[in-house]
C-alpha cells in the first residue's frame, strides 16, 4: 500500500505509519493526520506494518500503533521491533485496555489512552516527534 498524501501540498510533517485494526478508527486517524500535513501509511495489523517497514522504514518518521490487534504480532511487538531496529525514530502507542508497560514495551514511547480527544491526539503526536528531535 502506498502512503496516502495530500495532493498539491507539501508535507512538512513527514510520513506516519498508522496501525489500527478497526477500519473506522484507522480511516479517522489518517484523515486527522493528513489535515495536519502528514503523509500516512495505514495498516490494519502489526504483521502488515512490519512487512511495510522492511521496504519503507527510511521514509517513516513516526510509528503510531494500537496495542491490541489480531495476528502474530500485536502493537507492543511491533513497537519493540521498531524501537530495536530504528531507535532514533519516535513511537506513539494508543490503547483503551493496556499500557505500554503492561503490554511489555521495552522502549520509550508516547502513550495516549482511548478514547482520546482530537486535541489530545495531536498534542501527543507533536510531543512524540519533538521528543526524538531533541535527542
Amino acid at each position: 500500500m502506498n502512503p496516502i498524501t495530500m495532493a498539491g501540498e507539501s508535507l512538512p510533517g513527514g510520513l506516519i505509519l498508522v496501525v489500527e485494526d478497526d477500519p473506522l478508527i484507522l480511516e479517522f486517524l489518517c484523515e486527522i493526520l493528513q489535515e495536519e500535513g502528514f503523509a500516512v501509511a495505514p495498516h490494519i495489523s502489526a504483521d502488515a506494518a512490519s512487512e511495510y517497514l522492511e521496504e519503507h522504514a527510511g521514509k517513516v518518521r513516526l510509528l503510531l500503533t494500537d496495542i491490541t490487534m489480531p495476528g502474530k504480532r500485536n502493537g507492543a511487538d511491533l513497537a519493540n521491533e521498531f524501537g530495536d531496529r530504528w531507535p532514533d525514530k519516535p513511537i506513539m502507542i494508543m490503547s483503551g485496555f493496556e499500557t505500554p508497560e503492561s503490554a511489555g514495551v521495552r522502549h520509550h514511547v508516547s502513550f495516549i489512552k482511548k478514547p482520546w480527544a482530537l486535541g489530545q491526539l495531536l498534542d501527543c503526536v507533536d510531543g512524540a516527534l519533538k521528543s526524538r528531535n531533541s535527542l
